[in-house]
């Protein structure tokens, strides 16, 4: 997870994220998503190491007049280790402790942890 800078300019400053962002031109969200996280982490996962496990389609959480459609996808064993963090600060949670950090994440998080933490899980 990546703790947000603390600047006006940045969306949800300050708060707890995840790693991923906006579409550009024609991205599907699995090329998208990969492109941001290899800009964000500085290590690169192939499209195939995500797995959808959400969709979201209804009112955009910052701007509520506007719509908002996205996925939420999951990588597993990315090494810590390896990541260069060029946005914020990397935070890592234990899944057993994701549900405490409710009020600290950013909207996004809070959605997309609500998709994963109804999974099966992780052995």
């Amino acid at each position: 997870m990546q703790r947000r800078d603390d600047l006006p300019h940045i969306s949800d400053p300050g708060k707890i994220s995840l790693f991923g962002g906006r579409r550009e031109g024609t991205e599907t969200f699995l090329e998208c998503v990969a492109r941001e996280v290899h800009e964000e982490i500085g290590y690169y996962l192939p499209p195939e190491r995500f797995e959808l496990i959400g969709r979201y389609s209804g009112p955009d959480y910052s701007t509520p007049d506007r719509s908002l459609r996205g996925e939420v996808f999951l990588a597993r064993d990315v090494p810590a280790d390896r990541l260069t963090v060029t946005e914020g600060r990397l935070v890592i949670v234990a899944i057993d402790e994701l549900e405490r950090l409710s009020g600290t994440l950013a909207a996004p998080a809070e959605y997309a942890l609500a998709i994963f933490l109804k999974r099966e899980p992780i052995t």
